[in-house]
């Protein structure tokens, strides 16, 4: 299991952030070899259950999740999800926090846990080093998309 810290800040409206970032589908837009399916009607909320399979044929695993915390930013206050992962493979849970930043900007605090249950803690340095690339390179990608 590895954990990781992201931060960025955005010159765009907390709400727009949050959208950006919380629309599950767009997720599998900026994953390679990925696709979001949500599996409950909207909207999002606590309960709110997507899953990401990511992968070719065989090779493909899914990382299920369920929203357990859903605060959409208003006046003052950040906004705030936590996703529980519950799939068979990949396990472990992820944040999102949007607030304010400097200069009227949107601050974006991602943290999440991630771990797979089929492999060993050897590989741990590379799984940290591949999600850091990988996450980050998605939040970038959804923050810049409309």
């Amino acid at each position: 299991m590895v954990t990781f810290f992201l931060e960025r800040t955005v010159p765009l409206p907390r709400a727009e952030t949050w959208r950006r970032l919380t629309e599950w589908p767009r997720h599998g837009d900026v994953v390679p070899l990925t696709r979001v399916t949500v599996e409950t009607p909207g909207p999002t909320g606590v309960g709110t259950v997507f899953v990401a399979r990511t992968g070719v044929g065989p090779l493909a695993f899914d990382d299920r999740m369920e929203v357990v915390a859903w605060h959409p930013p208003t006046e003052g206050i950040a906004g705030f999800c936590r996703l529980e992962k519950r799939g068979r493979v990949v396990t472990g849970w992820a944040e999102i926090e949007v607030g304010v930043g400097p200069g009227g900007r949107s601050r974006v605090v991602w943290r999440e846990e991630l771990g797979f249950r089929f492999l060993p803690r050897v590989v741990d340095p590379v799984t940290l080093r591949v999600a850091r690339y990988v996450f980050g390179r998605a939040v970038n990608r959804l923050l810049r998309m409309q």
